[in-house]
Parts: structure tokens; sequence; C-alpha cells
């Protein structure tokens, strides 16, 4: 297979590029003919590896590609997941070269969606190209569903795979987006935390005042903000939200020598980032901190005069745009009730205050010692001469709790991705060593399922 898969580099190099070159943001209503342009593309791919019975199925939103291949009698069926959304470029001007106007250099190939999701994505499908060309057949059952929405939480993707249950049915969901611990080391995911996204709003007069006929005498919104915002947070980093740690379950000491287990360096990381240290809760290790913890991060602030120079005004409306992450049995519902509560109460006199949820996922939680999550380890110790380990993910993936929940099957999170390969940054960037042995290693798990 690694003879083949040489022979075919290149063409699957240009092929990836030429995925890469369709600006396919989800998030942009300006980007919508982009999005259904990559989900055509998609398709195309699909039957050109040899795909059957695919299909473009249209949503609210963004089409989901479906297809399958399903002739291998009394073998496991193995179901890929993947998504061909991209998120926004900016900031343009601090890209080396234009986000999708791909380049190769130094071993790697920039441009957005390179290594979220698109690069690790067409791993797969390469995968099954391959082994079909040599073959004729898979040696499983493979369905492949490839979604458009992913980075903007998967509005429409739940309700199809709860319609579609049946014909979803599968021994194992199989996932790449995700990373290496570091390169040359692998990583099988086995935890992933829950999200809850939202907006505060808060407003106070019907229009700007003049900070001179009325400063001293009216109410803020930017002061109420920050004094709103200040709360949510105690002095050693824990949350201040009452209610917020229902659910959190304390760390066995287990799970914190598996977590110390991984390898990593924080004075490594502190210098990479430009930090002089690391802020979080008492008592918890960095690790810790973003892989078994939950937290509440404020992502944005807006409000009052933004232009060039002064305008002396009391601003009548600011907002801010927070993010959770949850773990354990944490309930995004039951989060974003107490964070209303929490602001309801703690708001100063004369803000009126306005909450709406944007983003909600269940965390989860995945056996390392499943046939198929091993079978995945053996794949990739047989092609990089090294077992994966198996992290705790600080991120979320909201659709992988529910292909879990609902399709009853062990979700692999079989990462190609480097934690230094700037997803979601500019000069986002995807090794291509790892999208050559990621085709290896996907062939080696399904020839050996």
């Amino acid at each position: 297979m690694k003879e083949s898969i040489a022979l075919h580099k290149e063409e699957f190099l240009e092929e990836l590029k030429d995925f890469l070159r369709i600006p396919s943001i989800s998030s942009s209503e300006q980007r919508r003919d982009d999005v259904a342009e990559a989900a055509a593309w998609t398709a195309a791919a699909l039957k050109k590896a040899g795909m059957e019975h695919v299909e473009v199925v249209e949503t609210e939103g963004h089409p989901i590609v479906y297809a399958d291949w399903l002739h291998a009698e009394g073998k496991p069926t193995v179901l890929v997941y993947g998504h061909y959304d991209v998120q926004p470029e900016d900031p343009v001007h601090l890209w080396d070269t234009p986000p999708f106007d791909p380049v190769i250099r130094d071993g790697k190939v920039f441009a957005r969606g390179a290594t979220d999701d698109k690069g690790q994505l067409f791993i797969h499908i390469k995968a099954v190209d391959l082994l079909m060309r040599e073959r004729g057949e898979l040696p499983v059952n493979v369905k492949f569903v490839i979604e458009g929405e992913e980075e903007v939480a998967s509005p429409n993707l739940p309700a199809y795979i709860e319609e579609k249950k049946q014909a979803l049915s599968c021994d194992a969901v199989l996932i790449s987006d995700t990373s290496f611990i570091e390169e040359g080391q692998p990583a099988i995911c086995t935890s992933l935390r829950g999200a809850l996204a939202l907006e505060l709003s808060v407003k106070t007069a019907d229009s700007d005042l003049h900070s001179g006929t009325y400063g001293g005498a009216v109410p803020n919104s930017i002061h109420a903000l920050v004094t709103v915002l200040d709360s949510l947070h105690n002095t050693d980093g824990s949350v201040a939200v009452d209610g917020f740690y229902e659910g959190v379950p304390e760390p066995t000491e287990e799970l914190r020598a598996e977590i110390a287990s991984i390898p990593f360096s924080e004075e490594a990381v502190r210098e990479s980032l430009g930090l002089d240290d690391f802020y979080g809760e008492d008592g918890y290790t960095f690790q810790e901190r973003v892989g078994i913890r939950p937290t509440l991060e404020i992502n944005g602030i807006t409000g009052g005069f933004q232009g060039e120079g002064l305008k002396t005004i009391i601003p009548k409306e600011a907002a801010a745009k927070i993010s959770c992450r949850l773990v354990g049995s944490q309930s995004p519902d039951a989060v974003y009730d107490a964070v209303v509560r929490h602001v309801e109460t703690v708001k100063p006199k004369g803000a009126k205050v306005t909450l709406q949820q944007y983003i909600k996922a269940d965390p989860v939680s995945i056996d390392s010692d499943n046939p198929m999550i091993q079978s995945a380890a053996d794949a990739f110790e047989a092609v990089y001469g090294t077992r994966p380990l198996f992290p705790k993910e600080g991120g979320s993936i909201p659709i992988v709790e529910v292909f879990g929940r609902v399709l009853d099957a062990p979700v692999v999170l079989m990462g190609f991705g480097l934690p230094s390969e700037n997803l979601h940054a500019p000069n986002e960037h995807f090794h291509i060593e790892n999208f050559t042995k990621g085709i290896e290693t996907v062939c080696h798990y399904l020839n050996n399922l």
C-alpha cells in the first residue's frame, strides 16, 4: 500500500489543492454558493473513489453528503464522518500566502481547511479509492456522512442522524478531526468537553449620551457589562456562577495519573505562546484544566465608540460573547439557566440585560478498551512504529455525542493533525507526511477489522 500511495501522491495532492481552493465558509451567507460547490466536489470525489448511492442531501442550511459501499457480507460496517466547511479566513493580512490559494512548502500544504478538516477528510476518501483500485472491492462495509455545518455547530445533522438511524447503523464511527500529541506521537482522543456559547447584551439609555452633560448621573452600559463579566470568576480561577459545577466529577488519582503520563512541557507551551504565566483553577495542572475541567471564557466585547480618535459618550449598549466548555454530566441547558440567574442577580441598577444561546453540546467520554479503538491503535502502531496515547481533548465536536448515542456505536477519533498546524488561525497547514501516512493507516485499519 505504501508503494501505491507514493505512486499517486502528486495526483492526490493536486486534488486536495482543488478542494482547498473552494472558500466553503459555512458561517458566511455570502459564501453559500461556495459551500454548495464544496458539497458537490465532495460527492464527485466519493463517486470517483467507487462509492455508491452518492447523494447531496439538502437541509435548511448547508448540504449533507452521503455515500456507501455495502458489499462486504459478514464484515463490520464503518461510518466515516467529516466536514467540508471551513472557518473564516480573517485576519487575511496575517497570512503569508492567500488562504484559498493552497501552496506547498517545507513539506506542508498551506490553506484554510488544510488540517480542519478537508485534508483529514480527504485521507479517508483516498484510502477507499486506493483499496478499490487495488482490490476492486473494500474489506469492510463503508458509509460516509460528510456535512457542511460543523464550524457552525452542526444545526441540521442531528435531525438527519435521528431520521436515518437505521440506514446509518454501523459498528464504528470513524472521525479524523483531531491531532497527534506531537510530531511522531499518534493519539486517539477518548474525551471531548461539551460546549455552550452565548451572547450577553446590556442596554441602558435609549441613545448614546454626552459624557459631560450626563456623566456621573446615568448608567453606563460598558461599566455594567464589565461588572457582570468580572463577577463570573472567583480570584482562585474557579467559575463563580452558582450551580455551574453541578455534574462535574472529582478526578480520580488514576485519571490524573493517566493525564500526567501524556508528554507535555508547561515551560515550552508558555514560551511558545509568549506568556509570563498560566491562569486557571487552583489545584489543577495545565493538562487537567484544558482536558477534564469545565471553563467559562469571554471571547469578545463590543460597545461604545470604536473609531479613530475620541468620542466622549456614555454608550447606550454593550455586549460580550461567552463560551463554556463542559465535562462529566454537566448539562448545557442547566448551565445556561445558571448563567441567566447569575446575571440577573448581579446586574447593576439601570442595566437591562438579555442573553442569547448559540451553541450547545454534551460532553463525550469514550472507552479506550473498545476493540474498534484498539484496532485503530494497532493501525497507528503498524504505520508510525509508535502506539498512540489516549488524551482528553479540551475542544468540542458536538456531533460526536450524537453519533455515539443515536447509533449506539463507538466513535474512533483517529486524527492526523498536529497541534502546531494553526487550525482556525492564519497560515493553517497540514503536514504532507501525515496525509500520506494517514491514507496508509486508514487502509491498514479497514483491512484488519
